[in-house]
């Protein structure tokens, strides 16, 4: 047995976790990431200053902003790996609440825990707790139960010991990870008990491959026997089970296609002959012309978001789906034909049965030409520049954006800039990304040959995330350029970690894409008849509109002051030169890269069902809504 407070006994028992996967052993806490407050100084504060162990505390900026770099080092780390974060109660808590969301979306493990109001009730309302008027029970943390996988509060310190079990279990567990909330009331934190050694002592926890189920690999892989020209959709549970070896080998033996959802992205080489890129809203052309025609769907760890399927409309409306996923409530998809299971393990048991069968597709050339095609259209958008003939790749009604920026910010395209900088840095070099145009942008015109390099946070599409995923995936690989792909309208949202990369030495670079606004949704809204409503960064003009001059913003001398080596670039001749000198730094970096509205990619094909007025004296905002219901209507239903 050993006497000790509470938050000693988590810190304890946090310090001794392990996990194993195919035979290899990693500790699974590296550390914990805080900003002290009343509600946690005094009780975890002093346990880890007391006996941290192998932990690392880590110091946050901002709580949102530490609990993202945490998601981002446990994707990173393959979900292997985690950073809890721990906050004060009150707005600390609050604070997490978009991370706890964005981890659980994602199936990525997150484990929080947020001080909590007194247990005894002593001293209520304590500074900063939250009083619900019918429930004395209810405090700000109960938010958190519907944006996590487990929750619970420790009352008693008793309860630690099964809730924390609990909490493994949830984030290892490779379908139901997500966020774990522990809520600790802060006179519980201080509170001493006789622990059990077995529960401080190490515990390895083993993250199994789900093996598959025979009839299950049958009634797929025969239903693929009958398939004239399947398609492959490549998910993020292909990236979790290292499986993306197995599912090249598998598409070139039965001469296959595949696509990548956002997620997928990186598990898989981009150079492999059968790899189309991405699929739907922010896919290809590649990837959309493929989808278009295939007779039978084999989605791989995906989770068949409305982007990857362009609002359930991409896919023929008799192609049959299947899937293999480790969770069964993603597997039902799209009314499936399921096999719960490993991705690894159930590509190899369907490789098995088509060799059997001595099954091939029957594409020919559609695959190279469909791949050619978008190369083409690649060396179309990395020229793509502005001059006197300029077409914007995005139409809308008012185009006096773009002559006006042209002149008072720079001449750089979006889609240029992004082929500029896949070109100019290292292969290997781990592109992070979450919001705006620039996920489009990025899952089209990004490629790499090395595993796991590209950190797309798209299932919430969190403003925000990238700066701070950054610093996660440097955490996790401090051997690799991290570079944030984040637009002017997220960097002002959230960008405080970057001052943690500062203070801690690890070094990040953010491309900071400025075009003067939220480009994306600004887009979105003057294509559905919206006109250009408050999505640009605009003074007031005489009519008391958001309407006047562009607002403007100088990010580089702003970050200068963090410490950070930084540069503006108006030019494509200064972004190059840009790029180039920042991979000489040791300190982070922050290149503000001035580029023109309407000048990311399209849609290739694709569309989004979102919700358009159905009534409205506006004649486009009518037209709009008659397209809406059109493509409704060729859409599957469920």
């Amino acid at each position: 047995m050993a006497y000790m407070t509470t938050a000693q006994a988590l810190v304890k028992f946090l310090d001794n976790q392990y996990v194993s996967f195919d035979g290899r052993e990693t500790k699974f806490v590296d550390g914990i990431f805080t900003i002290f407050g009343h509600g946690i100084v005094c009780g975890l504060g002093e346990a880890l200053d007391s006996d941290r162990g192998g932990l690392t505390v880590y110091q946050g900026k901002n709580e949102q902003g530490m609990a993202h770099t945490a998601a981002s080092f446990a994707k990173q780390n393959n979900r292997r790996k985690i950073i809890a974060c721990s906050s004060s109660i009150g707005p600390g808590a609050a604070n997490m609440i978009t991370a706890a969301a964005t981890a659980t979306v994602n199936h990525v493990p997150l484990l929080l825990i947020p001080a909590d109001a007194f247990s005894t009730r002593q001293p209520d309302p304590v500074l900063q707790q939250f009083e619900q008027v019918n429930s004395l029970s209810i405090t700000t943390n109960d938010a958190y139960k519907a944006v996590t996988r487990y929750w619970d509060r420790i009352a008693r310190p008793e309860q630690l010991m099964t809730a924390m079990i609990n909490a493994m279990r949830v984030l290892t567990d490779t379908a139901e990870t997500g966020a774990v909330c522990i809520a600790m009331p802060q006179d519980v934190e201080g509170e001493s008990y006789d622990f059990p050694d077995e529960f401080l002592q190490k515990r390895v926890h083993k993250i199994t491959r789900i093996a598959p189920a025979s009839d299950e690999v049958e009634e797929i892989a025969g239903i693929l026997l009958g398939a004239k020209k399947p398609l492959v959709i490549c998910g993020g549970g292909v990236r979790y089970s290292e499986a993306g070896e197995a599912l090249e080998s598998f598409c070139r033996e039965f001469n296959i296609p595949f696509a990548e959802t956002q997620s997928g992205k990186t598990a898989c080489k981009s150079s492999n002959e059968y790899n189309l890129g991405g699929l739907g809203v922010t896919g290809n052309s590649a990837g959309n012309e493929i989808a278009k025609q295939a007779d039978v769907i084999l989605g791989v760890g995906t989770r068949f978001s409305d982007f990857t399927t362009g609002s359930k409309s991409l896919f023929r409306s008799d192609a049959k789906v299947l899937t293999i996923n480790t969770s069964r409530f993603d597997a039902y998809k799209l009314g499936a034909k399921k096999l719960v299971c490993d991705a690894k393990l159930g590509i190899l048991a369907v490789g098995d049965y088509l060799r059997a069968n001595s099954y091939k597709s029957s594409y020919t050339t559609e695959i190279a030409d469909a791949k050619k095609g978008w190369a083409e259209e690649m060396a179309r958008l990395a020229a793509y520049k502005y001059d006197e003939n300029f077409e914007p790749l995005i139409k809308a009604r008012d185009e006096r954006t773009i002559p006006e920026f042209a002149k008072k910010m720079g001449i750089i395209t979006q889609t240029a800039a992004v082929a500029k900088v896949r070109e100019l840095i290292a292969d290997d070099a781990i592109c992070v990304g979450a919001a705006g145009s620039l996920p489009g942008d990025l899952q089209r015109m990004w490629t790499s040959d090395s595993l796991y390099s590209y950190n797309m946070e798209y299932g919430y599409s969190c403003m925000g995330y990238e700066i701070a995923g950054a610093l996660g995936s440097k955490l996790a690989r401090p051997d690799k350029e991290v570079y944030a792909m984040c637009g002017d309208g997220s960097y002002l949202m959230l960008h405080s970690e970057l001052v943690t990369s500062v203070q801690e030495k690890k070094k990040i670079n953010v491309l900071l894409f400025d075009n003067s606004g939220f480009g994306c949704i600004n887009n979105l809204e003057m294509s559905n008849g919206i006109g250009n409503l408050a999505t640009e960064f605009r003074f007031r003009d005489g009519n008391n509109e958001l309407l006047g001059d562009l607002v403007p913003i100088d990010f580089a001398k702003c970050a200068s002051g963090y410490g950070v080596k930084t540069y503006t670039a108006r030019t494509m001749e200064e972004l190059e030169f840009a790029l180039n000198d920042s991979k000489k730094q040791s300190v982070s970096t922050l290149i503000d890269i001035k580029v023109l509205p309407k000048s990311m990619t399209d849609g290739y094909g694709a569309w989004w069902n979102v919700g358009v007025a159905s009534t409205s004296q506006n004649e486009a905002v009518k037209r709009a809504y008659l397209n809406k219901k059109e493509n409704e209507e060729k859409a599957r239903k469920y």
